[in-house]
């Protein structure tokens, strides 16, 4: 199980606010994140439901940053506890039997389970370090640092270039 795609799913949800304005932006997100499947029902229960769960894995992410790592542990412990996880050994696609996190339940559960459990899994192989906020103002999108050496510090190549085209210009302007 990939774990770390299920963790994609709380970058995803973070940086996606503009999607939980309607069903129709939600439907969008779950496509992206490979959460829907057609004809599943999604309702407004779900929505408001990942708007919530949204605002608390932003401060799991705001924690981690400010290197509060046990606040960050309790703050999942808590998310755990709220969506437990249910694993389910599947078979599709033509793949081998693999273990998938929660399939039943209302959308916005399997969602939130997955995210959880993927962040949760994460931090406890990786560090709490690995989970980031974009360090190019003002975006403060997340991001989860894979990287083999911890560098990450950008959510994206367009928010790194970005940052170094302006720490470049300070620097000339400082030269002058």
């Amino acid at each position: 199980m990939d774990l770390t795609s299920y963790a994609e799913l709380a970058v995803l949800l973070i940086n996606s606010p503009d999607r939980l304005t309607g069903l129709e932006g939600l439907r969008l997100l779950l496509e992206e994140g490979g959460r829907y499947r057609p004809g599943c029902r999604i309702t407004r229960s779900d929505l408001e439901a990942l708007r919530d769960l949204r605002e608390e894995l932003m401060i799991v992410f705001e924690t981690a940053e400010a290197g509060d790592e046990e606040a960050v542990v309790d703050r999942l412990n808590s998310l755990l506890i709220h969506h437990p996880v249910q694993p389910q050994i599947s078979g599709h696609d033509g793949e081998r039997w693999h273990l998938h996190l929660t399939e039943g339940g209302r959308m916005a559960d399997q969602y939130a389970v997955g995210a959880v459990m993927g962040l949760a899994t994460m931090i406890t192989d990786l560090g709490v370090d690995r989970l980031g906020l974009c360090q190019a103002p003002p975006c403060r999108r997340a991001y989860l640092d894979t990287s083999s050496n911890r560098s990450r510090r950008y959510c994206s190549e367009r928010c790194a270039s970005r940052a170094n085209v302006a720490a470049y210009r300070a620097r000339q302007k400082v030269g002058q």
